[in-house]
Order: C-alpha cells, then sequence, then structure tokens
C-alpha cells in the first residue's frame, strides 16, 4: 500500500482513500499505481463535471458569452475561479505537472481498466457562492485580499515542500489557520466538502471503493465515513447544494446607504442651505465616478469605459440591485470582444497580472471588478461631506 494511502473497513465494505497534493508528480505516479494494484469495484474522484471539461477540453472555454455571464451576476464568481486557477497553475508549471493531473490520471486508468468511476465533488461554482454568502463584510475584504495577494505572488514550492503538505500535521497547520483567518470560508471549502465528498464516496456501489482526493480532505472523510456506516447525516448532503439566504439585515445592508446619502441630501438642504448641499452632491459625484474610473483605468479599459464608469457610478451606487461594474464589463466586451486567441492562451495568461490585463476574456473581468471597488470606495469616501455638513 503507498504511503499516502488510507485503507478503513466498514461492515462489508473497504474504502481506499489515496492522499493526493494536486501538483504533484508523485501523486500521478502513485494513483495510477494503486488503481492498478487494488482494482477495486468503483473509483470515486474529487473533482465535478465542470473542471473535469475544463482540464480535458482547454477549448471549453470558446463557449463562454461573457455578456452573458455578467448579465447573470456571475462576473466575480468566474473572475474567483480563474484566480484561484492561477496560483496552482504556476505552482504547477514549477514543477512542470499540471495541477489536477492526478484526477485525470485516474479517470484515465479506470476507463483503461473497465472500472466504473464517479466524478463526487461539488460543483465549484457552488462552492464559491456558498463561500460568499456565509461570509461577513470584513471576511470578504479578506477574501478579495487573498485573491489579490495570489495574483501577484510568485511563491515557488519544491517538490519535497509538495510532498510535506501531505503530512498530517503540516494540513492540519494550514487549516488552522486558514480557521483563524477565515473561518466560514475554511468550513465552505474543508469541512462542507469532506462531508459532500464523503457522502458521495459511501453512496456509491461496489464493496471495494477507491477515493482519490485531495489529502487534507482525508481526516475529515474517514470521520464522515463512520458516521455514515452508523446511520448518521446522510439527509444532509442536500443542503450543501443551496445558496443560504440572506439574512433580513444582509438583504437589508444594501439599501441602507444609498438611503441614508438621499437622507443626507434632503436634510442638507434645510440645515444647510442649497449652496452647501449642491456643493457636496458635486462632490460625492466627483469622487464616486473617479474613483470608478480610476479603477477602470487601472485595469487598461478602453477610454470610452473609464468615461461610462465615471459617469455611471454614482448613479448604479444608489441603486443597490446592480453595479457600475455590470455596465463597463458589458462596454468593455463589446468595445474588445474576445477573440479565439483569447480563449486559447487563456491558461497561459492567467499565470500573471500582466496576462491577465493582457487576455481580454480576463481584462474584461479585470475592469467589471476595479470599476465596482473604486465606485464603492468613492461611494463611501463622497459621503463623508454630506453627512459631517449636518453637523458642521
Amino acid at each position: 500500500m503507498g504511503k499516502n494511502v488510507t485503507r478503513i473497513t466498514l461492515g462489508e465494505r473497504e474504502y481506499i482513500l489515496v492522499g493526493t497534493a494536486h501538483i504533484s508528480r508523485e501523486s500521478v505516479e502513485e494513483v495510477k499505481e494503486v488503481i492498478l494494484g487494488e482494482k477495486p469495484d468503483r473509483i470515486c474522484i474529487e473533482i465535478d463535471e465542470a473542471r473535469y471539461r475544463a482540464l480535458t477540453r482547454e477549448d471549453s472555454w470558446k463557449n463562454l458569452n461573457i455578456i452573458q455571464v455578467l448579465k447573470e451576476k456571475k462576473g466575480f464568481l468566474l473572475l474567483a475561479n480563474l484566480i484561484l486557477a492561477s496560483f496552482q497553475r504556476r505552482l504547477g508549471i514549477d514543477l512542470k505537472i499540471k495541477p489536477g493531473a492526478e484526477m485525470v490520471a485516474a479517470i484515465s486508468a479506470a476507463q483503461e481498466l473497465g472500472i466504473p468511476f464517479l466524478l463526487c465533488d461539488r460543483e465549484l461554482q457552488v462552492t464559491l457562492r456558498r463561500a460568499w454568502a456565509r461570509t461577513g463584510f470584513f471576511g470578504k475584504i479578506k477574501m478579495l485580499a487573498v485573491m489579490a495577494y495570489s495574483m501577484i505572488s510568485r511563491e515557488k514550492l519544491t517538490e519535497q515542500q509538495i510532498e510535506e503538505m501531505k503530512k498530517k500535521g503540516t494540513l492540519q497547520g494550514m487549516m488552522e489557520g486558514l480557521s483563524q483567518f477565515l473561518p466560514k470560508v475554511k468550513e465552505v471549502l474543508i469541512d462542507e466538502r469532506d462531508i459532500y465528498l464523503a457522502t458521495g464516496i459511501f453512496k456509491a456501489k461496489g464493496k471495494k471503493l477507491l477515493a482519490v482526493v485531495g489529502a487534507g480532505h482525508i481526516p475529515g472523510i474517514v470521520l464522515r465515513l463512520q458516521s455514515l456506516h452508523e446511520g448518521i447525516g446522510a439527509e444532509y448532503l442536500d443542503s450543501l447544494n443551496t445558496i443560504p439566504p440572506k439574512s433580513v439585515v444582509a438583504k437589508s445592508l444594501p439599501w441602507i446607504l444609498p438611503a441614508a446619502i438621499l437622507g443626507a441630501i434632503v436634510a442638507g438642504f434645510f440645515v444647510r442651505g442649497s449652496d452647501v448641499t449642491v456643493s457636496n452632491i458635486g462632490k460625492w459625484v466627483i469622487l464616486n465616478g473617479s474613483l470608478s474610473a480610476a479603477g477602470a483605468l487601472i485595469a487598461l479599459a478602453h477610454p470610452l469605459t473609464i468615461a461610462l464608469a465615471f459617469i455611471a457610478a454614482p448613479v448604479t451606487s444608489l441603486i443597490p440591485v446592480i453595479g457600475v461594474g455590470i455596465f463597463t464589463g458589458i462596454l468593455e466586451a463589446a468595445l474588445r470582444k474576445p477573440r479565439v486567441l483569447d480563449f486559447e492562451n487563456l491558461y497561459n495568461d492567467i499565470i500573471s497580472v500582466r496576462g491577465f490585463l493582457k487576455n481580454r476574456l480576463t481584462h474584461i473581468l479585470m475592469v467589471f471588478l476595479l470599476s465596482n471597488i473604486g465606485s464603492t470606495i468613492g461611494t463611501f469616501v463622497g459621503g463623508i461631506p454630506l453627512f459631517t455638513s449636518l453637523f458642521g
């Protein structure tokens, strides 16, 4: 049995868990060897259908309609997906291995041996949306900071360090650090997926089941398999595929600031007079529009898109159901429509900030994100004179 293999027997069923690092050549070879040696009844793999298509068909991106993505308010999710992929891909390039290669190897081995296989991970979009929905305001800021860092980071790992990542102590330390920094995100990315993966493995047919999963999931999967064997928690799976509804407070917050700004403007006419209030409104409009335009400029947007950011940001800031990024992103997509070349080079371009801005697909997403961030900052900063003047 391989050094990264965990074997447990529950009743008449045997579970063989192969722990991998997603950017390790050794994991690829070990997966092949264990499958060939064990010849299980079924193989369960930590990947979902969409990521499998992305790994095996790099042309799958060619069918993406970026304007439709923005209209459906999925721009941030797509960008987050690409940023996560870019970090793993950079590490994989250093080690000359494609991220997720061990999962593809498992599927290939299953097909060659005629063994049924099951893609048993939760859809990445669901995971990201649950992580975002369950994170508070400051947690969202931390998530954005982590994403920004992962884009500019040039961290390099040796193969020895990758193998060290598989050790329980190292992984436990990483999980503890993540839990302290972003507990809700850790719960969604790790704990929930432990449950989801274990349930998928438990429900798979066969007496001898082999699962290929990230090494960090194995302790949680083992505990969950034991609970499921005892008849505890099988009904919990459906709830992990739903997006938590917003609380009354969360639904109200997006409306509070616009209402407060409009209230400050109305009150300002009575307290400070029309001249001061009009001046403060002008400051708010200019700050809001300028910072949104600055975000678009940083993303190297088209001049017309930058102008639209300046004009639209003060308006969209007062309409909580829509952000300026949808307008700037759609205009940028119309002015600089992604080419076939952009889709073909997507996985190579996302390994650097320069590539993110050069590739028209990711460039549009950066325009969408940065113009939104600029407008949000402008709304807060520009609103300060409106409120302080009431008491000055």
